[in-house]
């Protein structure tokens, strides 16, 4: 007579399984970003398009010289810019700072409590406000759908772009955008639009999971 797997194992089996959907999930997210983001050959200039920040501040794309951006025209009437909100959210918290930030440009004709609302609702934290209530950044950065991502390098220029919504925060995600935030001032900003290879790492904790459960179910 043959015996099943222990509880025990059946729990380390559900663990692992888990485990794997997930990690099946972020190598989706990033194969999806990878089939939708263009990075230029070399940077393009960007328009200079004016817009408010959440104190109904006049600012422009100019306020962010010196940083990697990522500019993100979104409405909250979108429904894939509402999903990825909260992507962006998390990933201002991952990577933002003095050398990455994360610009979320509404165009919803609501403006500033249109979009604070919506903040409210979903609790966002990290990502500041700003709206463009004429749509004239839309049609200036030639964006034809929403939502649409710009890479912008730190002297202001476009060095990528991505149409359609992505889950900007998964692990693969913020793996390729760390080269880019990293060579932004060099590589990227002399036309070299390529993210370098990384290095072969060691096994990682679900490949030592299978590993760790097949010996069980081989003793």
């Amino acid at each position: 007579m043959t015996l099943g797997p222990s509880p025990g194992r059946l729990a380390a089996l559900l663990i692992v399984v888990t485990a794997v959907a997930t990690t099946a999930q972020h190598a989706a997210a990033a194969q999806e970003l990878m089939k939708s983001l263009v990075l230029h050959d070399a940077p393009k200039p960007v328009a200079a398009v004016e817009f408010a920040d959440g104190q109904g501040r006049s600012r422009s794309l100019a306020d962010f010289k010196g940083k990697v951006v990522l500019l993100n025209l979104w409405a909250t009437w979108c429904v894939p810019c509402r999903q990825e909100m909260p992507t962006l959210d998390r990933l201002q918290g991952t990577l933002g700072g003095a050398e990455f930030e994360v610009v979320p440009l509404s165009i919803d004709r609501g403006g500033l409590e249109t979009v604070r609302k919506f903040y409210s609702e979903i609790n966002v934290r990290n990502l500041a406000i700003y709206t463009d209530s004429s749509g004239q950044a839309l049609r200036g950065l030639g964006a034809v759908g929403l939502p649409t991502t710009l890479i912008i390098n730190r002297a202001g220029q476009e060095v990528g772009r991505a149409l359609g919504p992505a889950e900007w925060d998964a692990p693969e995600v913020v793996d390729l955008l760390r080269p880019i935030i990293a060579d932004a001032g060099q590589g990227l900003a002399q036309g070299q639009g390529h993210v370098a290879p990384k290095a072969e790492e060691p096994p990682g904790l679900v490949q030592r999971a299978f590993r760790w459960l097949a010996g069980l179910f081989t003793k």
